[in-house]
């Protein structure tokens, strides 16, 4: 089930408590009466604007919200505790803001509470009554909402229980088995990000549950949660770390006197029920927003997208003043995301179009960079080779000898981290248990490890995750896997030459595209190589030796022809540029040592003028990007081999506008300019609106001072928490 997405969150923390205060050198063990001391108040009918609210009616459903002691402490384990560890907040002000933070919420479920039952009362003259007659918070709640959302509050609540258990058992596992995975490699984009909303359903009811190992929670009964187990699980080590949990709410008094019966029943502790609370208050309070803010979309749709329009229009203008100098639309292309915008090119320098043996390379583009480098021999060899030609000055020799280190260059697939780091995304496509059943590149070689398999088979319309962007995910990995006994991995990668490399490169593009897409040039042939290429002996321009010949450092190019692109079409997932772009990307992740790359939109940015790459890389890239789109080169560097291929090049030469958006055609369609700058401005404006109204809300019911306190506070009942690390 999906709804749609939230432009403002409210307060809803996972729990993860990741501090402890209880027994803290700092401050003595808080009593169980000392956490349930009311510690502020609040009432928005208190408020001097509440009788002109609309809100009057209703008044009786809500009384005076309660945030106690125990609601800021754990407030703070959860969340706060990162202010201080990581952002340098005292503990006065950390705690001074969770509880503002608090205040706010109950402002702001006040409202909402009042302001759904009178939606509700329009169709139900009676449900203030109905209301008023629920004996419990929950139940108050659950009426004013959807079913969908009390599903999705209680999945959030239960998957948050279970990531925090999961915390221990890890450690747990680690300590048992003595394997700790600590290698790192980035990951791709959205990777485990669920679609908005998301939760799992079976037969109409929600299939997700806590695993504490105990009676009732056991493996089998949690339903989803069993496609997220720890590897290694067992019933012992979750009872262990459930136990460690219990023991974080015990040393910081979250675990109610008289709950020692019911510590095996997660979901019956206070804390916990109390959580639960939070979680549907929160959707309560995003309801209310959902409202408002379908009052404000029209705005963006009406008279044929004419604001959408409008604001795009404004942006141009914008831009085309900004950007006349190339220095800042260089710094413009270091941002462009899928919510950073380039609408308009500045015209580059017909003087500056042959800089390079008369080729017009004068183009802005980007470039994505799969490095294979030198090994450890072969770059003290390396170094040796540069001391040697600064002292005799014979750039000849230097190349000569660095082509003879580039031949014998061997790399491998890099993705072990995947395997051995912190989490293990790998999986065996061929074995029985898994649920990915598509082809994929290197099925019934004996390569059969892929990754990400909850994104590869469930990233569908209505799927649980989001889309991996620009990642095909079907390159299996190259070489042998061997699992462990500890659970970690014996990786031996099948080692590539370049031309090994171009070999992978060509065929993996073509599976992807379903035909014979990519063309070398004439130098290039993947059975023969480039074998003239080693045999150069001068790397001059001209005889005078002053000025070298970058192209000879060139060993191959090409393009894959997947035909017209079409600029609005950069991340529209449906078209053959961007699938020879997700192919390259993931080659990237395979095998580039340049992990730079690797977190960038659509690769590094390349300007049509001079650029900091070293000269080698600055000439091939320019020379693929004024090819444009789809095209690649291979050149010689100081670091090694790149493969340099060209995502996306604005017009060459030419001074205007990038696209020219037909909004009621292509707003809906995923991945499309016009789709990613409509919800862009959709999410930023709505984001505006919503912002403006909550602090609105907060600010005209949030009252400390004056004639009509709303907001009270009781600070010496807290003070010993904010007098921490003094």
């Amino acid at each position: 089930m999906k709804k749609k997405t939230l432009a403002v969150a409210v307060l809803a923390s996972c729990i993860t408590l990741s501090a402890t205060l209880g027994g803290c050198s700092l401050v003595s063990k808080n009593s169980m009466a000392d956490m349930a001391q009311e510690i502020a108040t609040v009432d928005i009918r208190n408020s001097d604007v509440f009788g002109d609210s609309g809100l009057e009616a209703y008044k009786d459903a809500i009384t005076v919200s309660s945030i106690e002691k125990r609601d800021l402490v754990s407030y703070f384990i959860n969340v706060g505790s990162t202010y201080v560890t990581q952002y340098g907040y005292s503990y006065a002000d950390t705690f001074n803001m969770l509880l503002d933070s608090l205040i706010d919420n109950a402002v702001l479920t006040q409202y909402a509470t009042l302001y759904l039952i009178g939606e509700k009362s329009k169709t139900e003259p009676n449900a203030l009554e109905t209301f008023k007659s629920k004996t419990t918070e929950v139940e108050k709640y659950k009426y004013l909402l959807d079913d969908d959302d009390v599903e999705y509050a209680t999945y959030k609540l239960y998957s948050s229980l279970n990531s925090a258990i999961d915390s221990y058992e890890k450690k747990v596992i680690e300590e048992e088995d003595g394997y700790t995975g600590t290698d790192k490699r980035t990951t791709p984009t959205n990777l485990d990000a669920e679609q908005d909303d998301y939760y799992p359903v079976k037969d109409g009811k929600l299939d997700y549950n806590v695993y504490t190992g105990f009676e009732g929670y056991l493996i089998g009964q949690s339903g989803k949660y069993q496609e997220d187990k720890l590897d290694g699980t067992t019933r012992v080590t979750r009872i262990k770390a459930y136990n460690a949990f219990l023991d974080n709410l015990r040393a910081n008094d979250l675990i109610g006197d008289g709950e020692s019966e019911v510590l095996t029943d997660v979901l019956k502790l206070g804390y916990i029920q109390s959580e639960f609370v939070s979680q549907l208050e929160s959707r309560v309070v995003n309801k209310y927003y959902e409202l408002y803010e379908e009052q404000r979309e029209t705005l963006l749709t009406d008279n044929n997208y004419e604001y959408t329009a409008d604001v795009y229009g404004k942006m141009l203008g914008d831009q085309k003043k900004s950007y006349k100098t190339s220095s800042a639309f260089d710094t413009a292309m270091g941002s462009m995301s899928s919510t950073s915008f380039i609408l308009y090119n500045p015209k580059t320098d017909e003087s500056d179009w042959a800089d390079y043996d008369g080729k017009n390379l004068a183009k802005f583009g980007y470039v994505y960079n799969i490095l294979l480098p030198y090994n450890a021999k072969q770059s003290a060899q390396l170094a040796e080779l540069t001391k040697i030609k600064e002292a005799n000055k014979d750039d000849n020799s230097y190349y000569i000898e660095r082509n003879n280190l580039l031949r014998n260059i061997k790399t491998e697939d890099q993705r072990s981290a995947w395997f051995n780091g912190e989490k293990n995304y790998s999986f065996n496509a061929k074995a029985e248990e898994s649920k990915y059943t598509a082809d994929y590149y290197g099925k019934n070689s004996g390569r059969d490890y892929l990754f990400f398999e909850g994104h590869l088979a469930d990233s569908a319309e209505g799927g649980r995750y989001k889309k991996l962007q620009a990642y095909d995910g079907r390159y299996s990995y190259n070489g042998s896997v061997y699992e462990n006994d500890n659970g970690s991995y014996t990786l031996i990668g099948n080692e590539l030459t370049i031309d090994g490399m171009l070999k992978e490169f060509s065929a993996y593009i073509n599976y992807v595209l379903g035909g014979d897409y990519v063309e070398f040039d004439n130098k290039y042939t993947p059975e023969q190589g480039n074998t003239a290429y080693y045999n150069q002996t001068d790397f001059y321009k001209d005889a005078d030796k002053k000025e070298i010949d970058y192209s000879k450092f060139l060993y191959a190019s090409g393009k894959v022809d997947f035909g017209e692109f079409k600029k609005s079409d950069l991340m529209n997932s449906k078209t053959k540029q961007y699938e020879a772009m997700s192919a390259v990307n993931e080659l990237q992740f395979a095998y580039t040592t340049d992990t730079g790359v690797l977190s960038q939109y659509v690769g590094y940015s390349v300007s049509a003028y001079n650029t900091s790459y070293i000269k080698e890389f600055e000439y091939a890239a320019k020379l693929a990007v004024a090819s444009g789109e789809g095209s690649f080169t291979v050149c010689a560097g100081d670091y090694g081999w790149h493969l340099i291929y060209v995502t996306y090049a604005f017009d060459f030469g030419t001074d205007g506008v990038v696209y020219t958006p037909d909004w009621a055609n292509n707003v809906e369609v995923e991945g499309t300019f016009e789709n990613l700058f409509y919800e862009w401005l959709k999410s930023t404006d709505l984001a505006d609106v919503t912002t403006n109204r909550r602090d609105k809300i907060i600010s005209d019911f949030g009252k400390e001072t004056g004639d009509h306190i709303t907001v009270v506070k009781y600070q010496s009942r807290y003070q010993n928490l904010l007098d921490l690390g003094d």
